[in-house]
């Protein structure tokens, strides 16, 4: 995920409007869903456990209401014309997410939450930034902490 996120964040710099920036963020949005699906479908396999064992359901139940908010989110603040907001309104609530489902993971999982959370406070009250934040948080910080995990954790 923070491999493409990356990309997409280039990508979506070069983009002359705004129309096509968010475009391109959601794109990878998709990307990344897939991406998290097949990992955790593989991760579910490995150790033996059902996608819908109860630690999961408690982790899909915690992490999806702040995910749900921010699409809700995005489309007030475009409507709104609020477009600098929308990036830290992301990172701030996945940051919300991660965290509360965090809470049914291994511990490094909340501390990435905060992270995410505090680059989303970056970002709204420095809204130029917000391109840069993206890439920083669903790129840099999925890296780090996805090889953080996977040393530590297995994966």
């Amino acid at each position: 995920m923070g491999v493409t996120s990356i990309g997409a964040g280039v990508l979506a710099d070069r983009q002359a409007e705004f129309t096509g920036w968010l475009q391109v963020w959601l794109a990878e949005a998709c990307i990344a869903l897939l991406i998290g699906i097949v990992a955790l479908t593989h991760k579910a396999r490995a150790t033996g456990q059902g996608l819908w064992s109860k630690p999961a359901r408690k982790f899909a139940l915690a992490f999806a209401p702040p995910v749900v908010a921010a699409g809700l989110f995005t489309i007030a603040l475009w409507r709104a014309g609020a477009h600098a907001l929308i990036a830290g309104a992301w990172l701030s609530l996945y940051g919300v997410a991660v965290m509360g489902a965090g809470v049914f993971s291994v511990s490094v999982v909340p501390a990435m939450g905060v992270c995410f959370l505090a680059l989303g406070c970056i970002a709204l009250l420095a809204p130029s930034l917000g391109n840069v934040a993206l890439i920083c948080g669903f790129g840099v910080l999925h890296v780090v902490f996805g090889l953080i995990i996977a040393r530590r954790h297995g994966g």
